[in-house]
């Protein structure tokens, strides 16, 4: 299964009356420090905090609703909270299954949607298979949090937003919002770097790209929680997108996504750790713009203690 432009541009037409068309602004001290334009998108201004609205309005306003019992869907927090969102907004009940390791207040921000949280295990592999059971006992229909052409149509949104620069520098978890951005920039400037960045802890999609295929791996606790959890191992859209479309990935430590946290919340930019890696990335010098550069600022609900912890100097998420 894959995605086209056209299945991008139909998203947007669908979506645009439920999402924000977020800013893109200079983060001129980072130009200054580099030499070139660095520009920042900044998703964490969605509405419900992070460009997962997106793919869910996308993939729920695509279903017959007529037909639907209800949604239910696996996440790392910013998925389900814009599932709840989206289904509450158009009357869809929503059962929203996390693991144990999703912050506390991404828990509570997806209850106060009045989506029906279940909170099981230690990984996503365990949130998934409940919304396995879900759909099978319940007769609840699945929206992925990012393998499913709909959501990725959706997350390719962004990249209808951006243009043309030099430079992409996206998050990468599952790899809806990389391939969707990857599908759209590629489309209008083939020759336009789409870079993803992520975690040096438990990264499956890096993982799965060096051996070829999909793989598990191991989630352990990161300031990029939301980079965390599997890909599937019957993956069937974003791997085989991010594969063909990425031109490279880069991973970071803890300290280097503590500096971005810390570099944009001085300038006024509170985003979780997830959202600063494409900063942390050319902050640590691994990557090199020669040209405008686009770094994704995919969320902005981060645990208001721990952002104070990392903006005093802490470079890891334990207290």
């Amino acid at each position: 299964m894959t995605v086209t432009p056209a299945d991008i541009r139909t998203a947007a037409d669908r979506i645009r009356d439920h999402v924000v068309d977020t800013p893109l602004l200079p983060d001129e001290a980072l130009s200054a420090m580099l030499g070139q334009p660095v520009l920042m998108k900044c998703e964490h201004r969605q509405t419900t905090g992070a460009f997962k609205l997106r793919g869910a309005a996308n993939a729920i306003l695509s279903l017959d609703r007529g037909a639907l019992r209800g949604v239910a869907t696996a996440s790392t927090g910013n998925h389900g909270r814009a599932v709840a969102h989206a289904a509450r907004a158009l009357g869809v009940p929503a059962v929203v299954c996390l693991s144990r390791l999703v912050p506390a207040n991404k828990v509570r921000a997806i209850r106060d949607l009045g989506a029906d949280v279940r909170l099981v295990g230690d990984s996503q592999d365990d949130a998934m298979a409940e919304v396995s059971r879900a759909v099978t006992r319940e007769g609840l229909t699945e929206i992925p949090p990012f393998d499913h052409p709909a959501v990725v149509a959706g997350q390719g949104t962004v990249g209808l937003e951006i243009g043309a620069p030099d430079t992409v520098l996206v998050p990468l978890s599952g790899g809806g919002l990389a391939a969707g951005i990857a599908v759209a920039v590629k489309a209008l400037s083939p020759r336009t770097r789409v870079i993803g960045l992520t975690m040096e802890r438990g990264a499956a999609m890096a993982a799965s790209l060096r051996a070829g295929h999909p793989v598990a791996v191991t989630e352990t606790a990161t300031l990029a929680d939301s980079l965390g959890g599997g890909i599937g191992l019957q993956n069937r859209v974003t791997f085989a997108l991010c594969r063909d479309l990425l031109d490279s990935v880069v991973l970071l430590t803890e300290p280097e996504i503590a500096q971005g946290i810390r570099h944009l919340g001085r300038l006024g930019h509170i985003v979780e750790g997830a959202a600063a890696v494409g900063t942390a990335a050319l902050l640590a010098g691994k990557v090199v713009p020669r040209g405008p550069t686009v770094a994704i600022l995919s969320g902005g609900n981060i645990d208001p203690a721990l952002h104070a912890r990392v903006m005093a100097g802490a470079d890891t998420v334990a207290a």
